[in-house]
């Protein structure tokens, strides 16, 4: 193939060493932009959650001394909530005694005694009307 010669069409040409670099990588195999962005913010939480199960795995855990790191002195609740705000992007969410997360963890008769006390508390109903051009007002009486 000399100078003038083109690549036959379909054939893809040549990585060059700029096409080394993950972002090129993940642009070559992805031509979404959406979707390059989301790879890339999944690649960002799991670098967070990496950092910040490291940082929270060393504050409870004592170093031997041959290593020569002095023991750090450091609130984990900074960290801890970073972790977990993480962990919930990806879905997981910590629960305690086996209850439900999220929206599903009332049950019915819970949901039934608030709508009681409610009723109690502010006896008025909202009635929604879905119907065209309905009027409501009040008739004068003399």
């Amino acid at each position: 193939m000399n100078s003038e010669q083109k690549p036959a069409e379909g054939a893809k040409p040549q990585a060059s060493a700029e096409d080394k670099n993950l972002l090129s990588k993940i642009k070559g195999k992805v031509e979404d932009k959406d979707e390059q962005l989301a790879i890339l913010s999944t690649f960002v939480r799991l670098g967070i959650l990496v950092w910040s199960g490291a940082i929270l795995t060393l504050a409870y855990i004592k170093l031997p001394a041959k290593l020569g790191i002095p023991e750090q002195k450091l609130d984990p609740t900074f960290i801890a909530s970073v972790f977990t705000g993480v962990l919930a992007t990806f879905g997981v969410q910590a629960t305690k005694n086996g209850a439900k997360a999220g929206a599903g963890a009332i049950s019915k008769a819970d949901m039934e005694k608030l709508i009681e006390k409610a009723a109690q508390t502010a006896p008025a109903q909202t009635i929604r009307i879905e119907q065209p051009a309905l009027v409501l007002k009040p008739e004068d009486k003399q």
